[in-house]
């Protein structure tokens, strides 16, 4: 009887073993990553074939640098910061190097960054002197007990933190100098503190070998703009959101209504109702936001490393390596 008892408990723990998910060694375990850098009325006409294969390799520099921070065991939130470092060095795009300049001819910076597993965040709003701003968004993460820190403030907190302030003329470049001053001239655009339809922002998201996702979102903000303005990507849950338990979101486009359908947690919070990342993401990009008069675009990753990088403008940079390994880059609308 004993004996009898003994076999069923050993036969029950059999099944329940078989039947148990059986979790991959972290070698194998699947990592993603995908990057944007911003969206707009980029067209094949405006752009000529040299600065596309510029642009088209400085994408995917940025996504390989990123997914090998991953392949070699780093976590989530260093590869999206080390992706976005690529995008904000370079003078492509409208995050450090390449920032636009504000009315007063100026640039002001935001970044944020956002774990998944901890829900903790970071970010800072219009500093002026620092390279790398998501660098210093991950630093008010990490060092400080606070979310978001701005301007001078959050200036103070990088010198103490050990980061080197850089000239405010290391942002000066001639095509965003030459851009505002277009927009000056431009009396529509420089009376909304607008030069046009362009939002070229950066961001990343990504999952690592230990199921973790994170994103962060670097930008330089919009040419001409006025007020100290401060747009969605500072703002965890309108530009930034990661969650483990649903998605992670990095948003570029019309911020205002990014921040007011707080559109990254929204999509996060569809996917928590069981929708696909892709019909989340493309619920608030090719819904919600037209409706309301709102355009850009977001890339956004789930726990699985399922990607969706939809935009309702012409085009919008970005690159992604999905956990099949498989490598994109696309600017337009059609790759």
């Amino acid at each position: 009887m004993r004996q009898t008892a003994r076999a069923l408990t050993l036969t029950v723990a059999l099944l329940a073993a078989m039947a148990a998910p059986t979790a991959l060694p972290a070698a194998e375990a699947p990592v993603a990553i995908a990057i944007h850098a911003g969206a707009g009325t980029m067209s094949r006409e405006e752009t000529t074939p040299k600065q596309e294969t510029a642009i088209r390799a400085e994408l995917e520099h940025a996504v390989r640098v990123g997914h090998r921070v991953l392949t070699e065991g780093g976590t989530s939130l260093e590869a999206v910061q080390a992706a976005v470092n690529i995008l904000e060095d370079s003078p492509f795009f409208n995050a450090g190097k390449g920032a636009v300049f504000n009315a007063e001819g100026e640039n002001e910076l935001d970044a944020s960054v956002m774990d998944g597993a901890t829900l903790n965040a970071g970010a800072v709003a219009a500093v002026r002197r620092i390279a790398n701003p998501i660098d210093l968004a991950l630093a008010v993460m990490t060092e400080s007990r606070h979310v978001m820190l701005i301007g001078e403030g959050a200036e103070t907190f990088a010198v103490e933190q050990g980061f080197e302030l850089v000239d405010p003329a290391y942002f000066h470049t001639e095509r965003r100098w030459r851009q505002l001053q277009e927009a000056k001239t431009a009396q529509t655009a420089a009376r909304r503190g607008t030069a046009g339809r362009w939002y070229s922002t950066v961001g990343a998201v990504a999952l690592d070998r230990d199921g973790n996702l994170a994103a962060g979102t670097s930008t330089g903000g919009l040419t001409n703009k006025r007020w100290g303005r401060v747009g969605d990507t500072p703002i965890i849950g309108a530009g930034t959101y990661a969650n483990n338990e649903t998605c992670a979101v990095s948003a570029t486009g019309t911020g205002e209504y990014f921040i007011r359908y707080v559109v990254a947690h929204s999509i996060c919070e569809h996917v928590r109702d069981g929708m696909s990342i892709d019909k989340a993401a493309g619920r608030l990009i090719h819904e919600v936001l037209p409706a309301a008069g709102g355009d850009g675009g977001v890339i956004a990753m789930d726990a699985a490393g399922n990607i969706a990088m939809p935009h309702n403008t012409p085009g919008m940079y970005r690159a992604s390596i999905g956990a099949d390994g498989r490598v994109t880059v696309a600017i337009y609308a059609s790759p």
